[in-house]
């Protein structure tokens, strides 16, 4: 297949692997990306210094094309974006906060830059500042998250019709059928997330690749709209932010919930009770932990195959 997503990265299929905190490291990414999609390195979770060592790892592993993920919202963006400059990474993708910070000094070190949008005014911006792609991320999603609170299937179409670069869908997407369903709302890619968490080379911790793959219907919710909209999977810490935002807890308090290094204490070290899960709400129908290649490759197969099946349809 090609499309202006492909030849943007130079990528046989239009599958992009989110840059997720403390599960997407260089394995993962060069799994991904091996596979022919995007593989993506996570710096939301990473010291400058250990940016540096998967960025340097992942180009010894694979000649593939690449990508680092940089959350704008973090204090070492800057020592950030020059470790991006010295090491020559190739594609930037950049997320919660402001594109206008960095996509010119990305852009003029020679990088493809896209920018993670929630809702069309930021899609709109982003495509001013000179991105060459947005990815529209939909309520669903994991992670932070918009708090207009926009689905993807609403989403993705009206960011479709306010830019004319390329649209990556995100959000819910982990399975042929929804990448298909995305491109009929006329996104030219897909983002996954969840169903890479769960992959073999996931830098996730055993016990929540293994919490994902047990979740059901209900068992995710967003939460902290007040400090950084973020969804999660049920636990203890999530109920104690459930019953703090129900009394009406301000900034300051849920800051104090939060606390620091949360999301590595769940996430990467494993406390399932103490600790922030991300995850989205699509990870009621992950069921199996696969290498990362085997689920690009049934995404991909499926994709095709209901591609196929709605052609035969007589309407």
């Amino acid at each position: 297949m090609s499309n202006r997503i492909t030849s943007l990265f130079n990528i046989q299929y239009p599958i992009i692997q989110a840059g997720m905190v403390w599960c997407s490291g260089w394995r993962l990414a060069a799994a991904v990306s091996s596979a022919g999609g995007l593989g993506i390195i996570g710096a939301g979770s990473m010291y400058p210094e250990v940016l540096r060592e998967h960025i340097r790892k992942i180009k010894s592993s694979t000649t593939k094309p690449f990508a680092v993920n940089v959350p704008l919202l973090y204090a070492d963006t800057e020592k950030v974006m020059q470790l991006l400059a010295e090491e020559e990474v190739k594609i930037v993708f950049t997320s919660a906060g402001n594109p206008a910070l960095w996509t010119g000094f990305l852009k003029e070190k020679g990088m493809t830059v896209v920018h993670v949008v929630s809702n069309t005014k930021f899609a709109v911006k982003a495509e001013s500042c000179g991105v060459d792609a947005v990815v529209a991320e939909g309520f669903e999603a994991g992670g932070h998250n918009g708090r207009e609170e926009t689905t993807t299937l609403c989403l993705v179409p009206m960011v479709v019709d306010a830019v004319n670069i390329p649209v990556i869908a995100a959000g819910g997407i982990a399975s042929g059928r929804s990448m298909l369903a995305a491109f009929a709302l006329g996104a030219e890619g897909v983002q996954v997330g969840s169903a890479f968490a769960v992959a073999e080379e996931s830098s996730a911790h055993p016990a929540f690749k293994e919490r994902i793959i047990n979740a059901v219907e209900g068992d995710t919710k967003l939460r902290m709209k007040k400090l950084v909209p973020v969804r999660l999977l049920k636990n203890s810490f999530e109920e104690a932010i459930a019953m703090a935002e129900a009394e009406g807890a301000n900034r300051t308090t849920l800051s104090a919930l939060l606390g620091h290094a949360r999301a590595k204490l769940g996430m990467f070290e494993g406390n399932m009770e103490e600790g922030e899960l991300e995850i989205g709400q699509v990870s009621a129908l992950l069921k199996e932990i696969k290498p990362a290649a085997v689920i690009l490759e049934e995404i991909w197969q499926e994709f095709l195959q209901e591609k196929n099946r709605l052609k035969q349809l007589n309407f």
